[in-house]
């Protein structure tokens, strides 16, 4: 009854901006992994952030909830609705509201996505420089503390967000942070909402940095015989201070979905892709540098992209792994985790956890962001197969285990939704029980996202 009238007041409010029809509420319960189909009641779709206002408030009376949805690429279960409620979909919410190019910021709503907004960056000569690999809405990635390819040189958003907008849980509309560089003014909000999830508010508005677009960028693929020489030349990059702009690894298996995929023509083994920022002479001082610690290491095989088709093309792939190793086994489902280690703990991370997969009775390609100590697999199993689902299921746990006794993190970008929701305590102890105050602070009717983040929330 709650939820019906919680509706009817909704549709006054929005009208034909709250959909019920079924096809608008599977597409706001699917993942892109494992978890199952979950649809909320309603799927809302604001135009300014009083009517997102508005909506809580509604919400609030109604005790339903509220999941944000941006473009619907998360991984880890974060925005749909198990426990029903209403969807609130920012897809209309997709404007700059204001560009600084003398101060190298911009302000945007939640639903813009991070290609439509370099698009329209293009002619200033800046650009927001982090990149997931999904073309995700900016809001879905300050609530996931997305990072990605670049997070080696630029930051994650954590690093990339100056302040927000935020409806709170009783609608309330605050704002966090300054466009100051720095500030020692009260506790850090701006940094308590970026990577909450939508638990603790919906995110209305944000104030990013940009970065200067580079006078000369140079990419490459090297290849590796074994994977602990691509490992080992990458610790040793990053400990010589070369200030790589991306550096990204990927195994025989992603190589070998790559070429099925994209039709490239990869060695089957283990490859760096790289790519350089700067000066013409630094960039080439560089490469040269990183051509020299990859001799070292046995890489081979250097193929250069200087142009920017060429560039484009090997990012394009690589942000297609994801697709390239589902086709690698049609009909099959996915795990897809990540774990983030020390840097120096990134070789016995990484060859453990292929050992540990070539032991098992599924496929699982490696790849990741790994200059910052981040990893990714792409557990495969076919859903037909209750064993299969449990070797998957039980690989993801053994890597999050290993994560934690190299010293670790369960996500080095992935986040928490439902799907690490269990290692939470493991990683955090008594500090876990604090961010459940938090949210019972901000949050008493534990409307906003429930069940995820917290604990028995």
């Amino acid at each position: 009854m709650a939820i019906q009238a919680a509706l009817a007041e909704l549709s006054n409010l929005l009208g034909q901006r709250l959909s019920l029809s079924k096809s608008d509420l599977e597409q706001h319960g699917a993942s892109e992994t494992h978890f199952p189909l979950t649809p909320p009641d309603a799927v809302a779709y604001p135009n300014t952030t009083e009517e997102v206002s508005e909506i809580v408030k509604i919400c609030a009376r109604y005790g339903c909830p509220v999941i944000g949805w941006g473009a619907g690429t998360s991984l880890e279960g974060q925005a749909q609705a198990f426990s029903g409620g209403i969807s609130v979909d920012f897809r209309n919410m997709n404007k700059i509201l204001r560009l600084s190019p003398e101060d190298m910021d911009v302000a945007v709503q939640p639903g813009i996505t991070r290609e439509e907004l370099n698009t329209e960056l293009r002619a200033t000569g800046l650009f927001f420089p982090v990149d997931p690999g999904a073309n995700a809405s900016i809001g879905g990635m300050a609530s996931t503390r997305a990072s990605g390819t670049t997070a080696v040189r630029y930051g994650t958003m954590r690093d990339n967000v100056l302040g927000l907008e935020v409806v709170l849980a009783d609608g309330r509309i605050i704002r966090t942070g300054t466009r100051a560089r720095k500030s020692s003014a009260g506790y850090d909000l701006t940094g308590l909402f970026v990577g909450a999830e939508g638990t603790l508010g919906l995110i209305t508005e944000l104030t990013l940095r940009l970065r200067g677009q580079p006078e000369a960028i140079t990419a490459a693929v090297c290849a590796f015989d074994r994977i602990e020489d691509a490992v080992s030349a990458v610790i040793d990059t990053i400990q010589m201070g070369i200030p790589m702009a991306r550096i990204e690894f990927v195994d025989a298996a992603t190589a070998a979905a790559f070429n099925a995929y994209s039709g490239s023509d990869m060695p089957e083994c283990p490859h760096l892709m790289v790519e350089f920022h700067g000066s013409e002479q630094g960039v080439a001082e560089q490469a040269e540098t990183f051509g020299a610690i990859v001799a070292d290491h046995g890489g081979k095989g250097f193929e250069w992209a200087m142009k920017p088709e060429d560039r484009n093309a090997l990012w394009t792939m690589r942000h297609h792994a994801h697709w390239a190793c589902m086709a690698s086994k049609p009909g099959a489902r996915s795990i897809v985790t990540d774990i983030c280690v020390p840097i120096s703990k990134l070789a016995e991370a990484v060859n453990e956890t292929a050992a540990d997969i070539a032991a098992s009775p599924i496929s699982g390609p490696i790849l990741g962001h790994v200059g910052d100590g981040n990893f990714h697999s792409i557990l495969l199993f076919d859903p037909s197969k209750p064993e299969e689902e449990k070797a998957a299921e039980d690989l993801a746990h053994r890597m999050v285990e290993r994560s934690l006794a190299l010293g670790g993190t369960v996500t080095g970008e992935h986040g928490i939704g439902i799907g690490k929701l269990k290692y939470m305590d493991a990683e955090h102890g008594a500090a876990w029980d604090v961010m459940g105050q938090m949210k019972r602070a901000l949050d008493p009717q534990n409307i906003m996202n429930p069940g995820k983040m917290v604990r028995g929330n």
